[in-house]
This record gives structure tokens, C-alpha cells and sequence, in this order.
């Protein structure tokens, strides 16, 4: 089972992170979070824990407009929000890959109808981000 997005992209990774929050946006989802694993591995676990991770963030993406039609229909659905997407460095410095959740994934626990119809828009938003992004690369 796949639980994600993925595209590879011919950009380096500040270039790739840039671009994917351009594109989020584009979609209309903002980033409430940016966790960057690579400092915290460094701060947590030691300078090798962070260099065998690389460069590696986690946005956590919201569409405030989705976002409040789930929790009007299941409040408890705030505990899979936001959607995650990564922006890792690939093979070398010229190339970034971006994974963003499938939203419909995490809706699996949900019998509700509202909740399927936000997951299937979510998943349409980010997966026109990828497509984007892929042009851009």
C-alpha cells in the first residue's frame, strides 16, 4: 500500500523547498509547519544521526477552507491534520524528491461522507502541486 505522492525533481533541495511551497500555495494551502529533520536529528541525536538523514523537511500544509469542512464533519479528524509533505535531498545536489501524504489514506477511519469529499479534493490540490512541480524541473 502507498500512503504518498512522489516526484523527483532536477533541483537542488533549497531550490525544490521554495518551489513546493510556491506550489502549495498555488493550491491554496499555507505551511504552519516547517520541521527540518536534519537540525533536529543534529540537536537530538548527534551530528551522524543528521548526516545519514541529509537534508529533509517536513511542511505541514493546510487548506484552512478544507480543513474546516472536516472538522465540522468529524472535530477528532484535527489529530491527522495537517498534510505532511517532504522535500528531501536526492541522489546528489541536483536532485530533490517531494512526498506529500494521499489524503484519502488517512480517511480510511472515517465513515463520513463530508470527510471522503475533502480528502478527494486535498488529494486533487496536491497532487496538482507535484504535477507543477514537475514542470518546473
Amino acid at each position: 500500500m502507498t500512503y504518498t505522492h512522489t516526484v523527483t525533481l532536477a533541483l537542488s533541495y533549497p531550490n525544490a523547498v521554495e518551489h513546493t511551497k510556491q506550489a502549495l500555495r498555488d493550491q491554496g494551502f499555507g505551511v504552519l509547519t516547517e520541521i527540518d529533520i536534519r537540525a533536529t536529528f543534529g540537536a537530538k541525536l548527534g551530528p551522524e544521526a543528521a548526516e545519514s538523514i541529509g537534508d529533509y523537511v517536513i511542511l505541514g500544509a493546510c487548506n484552512p477552507q478544507l480543513a474546516s469542512k472536516a472538522l465540522a464533519a468529524e472535530p477528532e479528524l484535527g489529530a491527522l491534520l495537517p498534510c505532511n509533505v517532504i522535500v528531501r535531498r536526492g541522489g546528489n545536489d541536483l536532485e530533490s524528491i517531494v512526498q506529500a501524504i494521499d489524503p484519502r489514506t488517512m480517511v480510511q477511519l472515517s465513515d463520513s461522507t463530508e470527510v471522503r469529499d475533502v480528502a478527494e479534493d486535498a488529494d486533487t490540490r496536491l497532487r496538482a502541486a507535484l504535477d507543477a512541480l514537475s514542470e518546473v524541473a
